[in-house]
Order: structure tokens, then C-alpha cells, then sequence
């Protein structure tokens, strides 16, 4: 078949344009098909990974909601008409594995469905942490990473402090049911007694210091990808407090489990990813004020709004129904 595509695209560094084409698509057996509803930036990951890269182009995007119009003869329990979350780019039609999608809950906002992939990135450590509720959490950085990533450890009974020098984000995470916040991870009421110090900033600094406060045998793990060097410490503050501390430190990378369960590792990213649109529909994690809604043809104000922080919200949504 052959579709109109219109696909937010990286075209030079700081540079976003909605381009045009038209391209036959054939679905295979396994695939189903649709025109996209939303889809969510990933403020970090784009900024920093593609729209401030040194080739272009790039297609950013990853978190996404499509209405299904095509499914592949091999297809099962998928119904045209249904809305599916995916991992698509940031464009108008989607083709996807139909196992590498999932089923969004009746009566969820679709929008709202697509933070299920922000919330993906920190529930792989909350999955193989050796933390147990009601242990200590601490969160730095809170941007959409971060406060989802808080959220998700409070819904599951832990204590949790969120961090970050930012007052409107502390704010935010505040009223999005983060019991604490502090604009610095020494300021903790509960410094030294953490078990797990969640850095989703990527500055080294918050992970130097973020490690001071952790009890014994605790761990620090790594989320935020670290894009660039932003301190002048010495890798000796963070060995001593290793050492004389017990401590783990440890990468967060989300793809750390297997995308699908097998016969010996039950816990997925695409279990994550279904649990999380369970929790978004239940109410039990929240993202009002978190993404300001637009349309993908303003998709350079919105990097550019992104990239200098001039944007009302942390984050961006695109609702291609606008076009």
C-alpha cells in the first residue's frame, strides 16, 4: 500500500522539519499498521543524542499511540479501530512487530498513554533494585524521567525524596505526590539512611554527592545518560565513598532485561511497559503538567522551547490529529 508520511526530522543541528514523502509499505504477516494519534518527546535523549548531533538527518522519537488500520494475516487478538502504544518515531503512520505493541487501556487519554515509555526507563531498576518498601529512595534530577520515575517508586510503597535544583520542578513533583523534595541531595531529612539514590540528571556531581547519603551496602544507579562533563571532581571522592561505604554503583540502562520474558528471566521491558499503562489508568501515577501539548508543525518552536528551557512544561506531546 502506499501511504502519505509526514515524519519530524532532524534536518541540520537545531534544526526540526515536518518532511514530507510518499512510500509503499508492505506489511508482513506479523505487522499491523496505523495512523499515529500522539506521540511523546524524550526531551534528553532528542536534545542531546540527535537535534544537537554532528550528522543529520535524524527521525527522533520512541514513545508513541497509533489507531489500528492494517493488520498482518498472522495477527491475533488485535482489532482494527484499536489504539496501540508503540515505540514509533515522531510520524504520521506507524508499522510495527504487533508483539512490540500493547493495547491501550479503555478510557485512557492516548496522550497520557505515551508517558508509559518515560516511565519504562526507571522500572528496570525498580525491578532489579535489592531495595524493598519501605526503603529510602532518592530521585535526582526531575524531569520527566525522574518525577515519573519517583512517582513510580512512591506507588510501590517506598519512601521517596525527589532532588533537584530546579524550584519549578520541584514543585511539580510536589504536586504530583512526591512527599519531599530538596534542591540538594545533602539536604535529604533522611541522608544516610537511602537505599537506593536514583541519579536521572546525568551530571556527575548529583552521583558524586548522591553517594555521601546512602547507607551501608546501599546502591546508586546510573539513569541519566551522562552527555557531557560538568564538574571539575576527582574520581577519588566517589572510589573512597565506594569502599569505606560498601556501596553499588551501577549502570541504569533500561535494556538491561530482555525486551520480551523468557523461560528464565520473567521480567521485560514490554511487562514494564504494560504495567505501566495499568497505572496510568488506575490514577496511581500522574502527568498533569508534565508535557504541553502541540502540534508536530511547531515541532522546532518546540525543541527550540526545550533546548533553552523557555518551555511551560518539561516535555513536549505532539497530537497528529491537528494536522
Amino acid at each position: 500500500m502506499q501511504i502519505e508520511q509526514q515524519q519530524i526530522t532532524f534536518t541540520a543541528r537545531e534544526m526540526a522539519e515536518l518532511v514530507s514523502t510518499t512510500e509503499e509499505v508492505e506489511l508482513g504477516p506479523t505487522q499491523i499498521a496505523g495512523h499515529t494519534v500522539a506521540s511523546l518527546v524524550s526531551a534528553g535523549t532528542e536534545l542531546n543524542g540527535s537535534y544537537l548531533a554532528d550528522s543529520f538527518p535524524k527521525r527522533p522519537g520512541y514513545a508513541t499511540v497509533f489507531k489500528v488500520e492494517h493488520i498482518g494475516s498472522a495477527v491475533e487478538d488485535v482489532s482494527v479501530g484499536e489504539l496501540r502504544f508503540c515505540m514509533g518515531n515522531h510520524k504520521s503512520f506507524q508499522v510495527t512487530e504487533a508483539k512490540n505493541s500493547l493495547p491501550v487501556p479503555e478510557g485512557l487519554d492516548p496522550a497520557v498513554a505515551t508517558y508509559a515509555r518515560l516511565m519504562g526507563v526507571t522500572m528496570t531498576t525498580l525491578v532489579t533494585t535489592t531495595a524493598r518498601p519501605p526503603d529510602v529512595v532518592v530521585v535526582t534530577g526531575l524531569g520527566p524521567v525522574g518525577n515519573l520515575g519517583a512517582q513510580n517508586f512512591t506507588t510501590n510503597g517506598y519512601s521517596v525524596i525527589g532532588c533537584d535544583p530546579d524550584d519549578q520542578r520541584r514543585e511539580l513533583a510536589s504536586r504530583l505526590g512526591i512527599g519531599e523534595t530538596v534542591a540538594h541531595v545533602a539536604d535529604a531529612s533522611r541522608a544516610g539512611d537511602v537505599a537506593l539514590l536514583i541519579d536521572c540528571s546525568g551530571h556527575e556531581a548529583a552521583i558524586l554527592d548522591g553517594a555521601k547519603v546512602v547507607r551501608q551496602l546501599g546502591e546508586v544507579v546510573c539513569v541519566g545518560a551522562p552527555w557531557a562533563r560538568r564538574s571539575e571532581r576527582f574520581a577519588h571522592d566517589l572510589h573512597h565513598t565506594i569502599f569505606f561505604n560498601y556501596i553499588t554503583v551501577r549502570s541504569g540502562w533500561e535494556w538491561e532485561i530482555p525486551r520480551h520474558p523468557d523461560d528464565f528471566r520473567h521480567r521485560s521491558i514490554w511487562g514494564n511497559l504494560a504495567t505501566a499503562l495499568q497505572w496510568l489508568n488506575e490514577g496511581r501515577v500522574r502527568v498533569n503538567g508534565l508535557g504541553l501539548r502541540t502540534t508536530p508543525t511547531a515541532a522546532q518552536d518546540a525543541y527550540q522551547s526545550l533546548l533553552h528551557q523557555k518551555c511551560e512544561c518539561p516535555t513536549v506531546l505532539f497530537d497528529w490529529g491537528a494536522l
